[in-house]
């Protein structure tokens, strides 16, 4: 919060200078809870999920190398493989909503008001809508995954985690000879976020 003060009447186009110099299309000021709340979004949603994305992909790469042999032998797949990756990874475990009135659903009858945890986890594997769930397949088509939500509440993030996850892997898999596991992986100690805190790996590049 101190980087916002000091970009504060600058002309800068990085992402701290547009939240705090750039009115709002509503016409609007940013409030500083505003910022805050808005930036810990940025910081939290848009760097935490995709690093864990990125983290398990790279681990299912590893225990997958004719997966990962696929992609270096065609870099084109990368794109159509990113939606598999985020299936895989599902770096969000569930959220939680309010049902806003009463609804019958598989037999089960959720009241107006009722508490619904959805299982995004769960989405991602079921055997109902992905065959063989349990494989990662990065030729898999369609992949209607769950990791970005649905409808009004799906992530605006969507398309910029996209890309980054398709940059990393069409950045780091033509230069890879080989990677393996080089100790064990520490994950973070959550039932809401996917994470990992420690991945050793032990790279060759070409």
């Amino acid at each position: 919060f101190d980087l916002a003060a000091k970009r504060q009447g600058s002309d800068g186009d990085d992402l701290v200078s547009r939240l705090v110099n750039q009115m709002p299309e509503d016409g609007v000021p940013m409030s500083d809870r505003d910022f805050r709340n808005y930036f810990l979004l940025l910081v939290v949603a848009g760097n935490e999920t995709t690093r864990h994305a990125i983290s398990h992909s790279m681990k299912a790469l590893i225990d997958n190398p004719d997966q990962l042999a696929l992609l270096q032998a065609e870099p084109e797949r990368i794109p159509g493989a990113v939606e598999e990756m985020l299936r895989w990874a599902t770096p969000v475990y569930h959220f939680r909503r309010t049902a806003t009135k009463d609804v019958e659903m598989h037999g089960k009858t959720i009241k107006e008001g009722d508490k619904v945890v959805m299982w995004f986890a769960s989405g991602n594997r079921d055997p109902e809508k992905f065959a063989n769930p349990y494989d990662l397949d990065l030729t898999r088509f369609p992949n209607d995954h769950m990791t970005f939500g649905r409808g009004p509440h799906a992530c605006m993030g969507a398309n910029l985690a996209r890309m980054e996850i398709r940059i990393m892997f069409e950045t780091l898999l033509p230069r890879l000879k080989s990677i393996e596991l080089n100790g064990p992986i520490d994950r973070v100690r959550s039932n809401f976020v996917n994470g990992v805190k420690r991945f050793p790996v032990k790279v060759t590049l070409k």
